[in-house]
């Protein structure tokens, strides 16, 4: 469908690959998905976001157990080199807490995470809200990113994505839109049709 090109070239990039997440069923690229949804969670753009993600890794924080060795201050500092300022000290505090979080939870693996989903999408979302700052918000988009390497999340279109398809044009049904894009682009739709949702 043209309109979907359209959308896919226009904004069919993901929220993780514009982070520079190449993003992989392992557990150093889930776990910068995980931090990417907890910079998301915020009320601050999505821009400011994934620079902030960008400069968390590029500080060489690309894993928990990396995290856990930074400090609070270092973080915020990081944090402020992106201008993710708002939030950064809370930001920081909870970064600890979930790198701690998945420590304690999943053994620094969150493909363990998915194993106690079940391969029920809904679970896999009280799971990813249990940790620090994350909430339903940040687990629909760590849901709906992840579904590019985790074939059983898809069709995944949260709220956002829906209200973008109707903005579209598009069928607001998850399994419609699914059946417009091939194999793992329903991840990259969904990214679209979210960005598509922001548009005036």
């Amino acid at each position: 469908m043209r309109r979907v090109d359209e959308l896919l070239a226009e904004h069919g990039t993901t929220f993780a690959e514009e982070a520079g997440i190449k993003l992989a069923d392992k557990p150093q690229p889930l776990y910068r998905l995980l931090v990417l949804a907890t910079l998301l969670s915020t009320r601050i753009s999505a821009g400011i976001a994934v620079a902030a993600a960008r400069e968390l890794s590029r500080s060489g924080w690309r894993s928990p157990a990396a995290m856990r060795d930074s400090t609070w201050q270092q973080r915020v500092d990081a944090l402020g080199r992106a201008h993710y300022v708002r939030y950064d000290e809370s930001t920081s505090h909870h970064l600890g807490e979930g790198a701690e979080f998945i420590r304690d939870q999943y053994r620094d693996d969150l493909r363990r995470m998915a194993d106690a989903a079940d391969g029920d999408p809904r679970r896999l979302e009280k799971l990813i809200a249990e940790f620090p700052r994350i909430g339903p918000t940040g687990a629909q988009i760590f849901c709906r990113e992840a579904q590019a390497v985790w074939p059983w999340l898809r069709p995944y279109f949260d709220r956002k994505a829906l209200a973008g398809a109707k903005k579209a044009g598009l069928p607001d049904d998850p399994k419609r839109l699914a059946k417009l894009v091939p194999g793992e682009d329903p991840a990259r739709l969904a990214a679209a049709l979210v960005r598509r949702s922001l548009q005036r």
